[in-house]
């Protein structure tokens, strides 16, 4: 992560999609209501916890159950709090804008993140396997490159990794 200085009023601290839709579609097919049973839930695949800890449990248990305007305002918390990666296959493929913001004191310095497009990450979802997210980024090597590269995060045995690690990818 880098910290973004922001000199004067008015500097683009944080960015969204260009569009939720195109968001939603990469991560659900578009479907506001999903529920496919990998512990993601909604248009944007929001997991119980972070759904919770950003506030989405005052308008449904699930982002699922919840509409695709109340999704979005949760997911632009999420956003402001943990950067495209919340969301880190699909961010690649969707085009982030900037999106201005207004701060009361001309040299107040905010935290951004910025991806470093030399080191690339992902985090494991539930169901997943060294071996699927390989294949899903067209890791050259296979699982076992991929096991390689992350050896000190999955340990002893490649066939045991948790949902919430980050992996390396290159």
């Amino acid at each position: 992560m880098s910290a973004l200085s922001v000199a004067t009023p008015d500097i683009a601290v944080a960015s969204s999609p260009t569009s939720w839709e195109d968001l939603a579609a990469c991560e659900s097919s578009g479907n506001w209501h999903t529920n496919t049973g990998n512990g993601y839930y909604g248009g944007l695949q929001i997991s119980p916890p972070t759904w919770r800890a950003y506030g989405g449990i005052k308008f449904a248990a699930r982002a699922d159950l919840a509409t695709r305007t109340q999704q979005v305002a949760i997911a632009k918390r999420i956003l402001r709090g943990q950067g495209h990666q919340a969301w880190p296959v699909c961010s690649h493929q969707v085009e982030w804008k900037a999106t201005p913001r207004k701060h009361r004191h001309a040299q107040h310095k905010k935290t951004a993140h910025v991806p470093n497009p030399s080191l690339r990450t992902y985090r494991v979802r539930l169901g997943q396997n060294l071996s699927s997210i390989a294949a899903l980024h067209h890791i050259r090597g296979g699982w076992r490159d991929l096991y390689a590269r992350n050896r000190d995060t999955v340990g002893g045995n490649p066939s045991i990794i948790q949902p919430g690690q980050v992996l390396r990818l290159r």
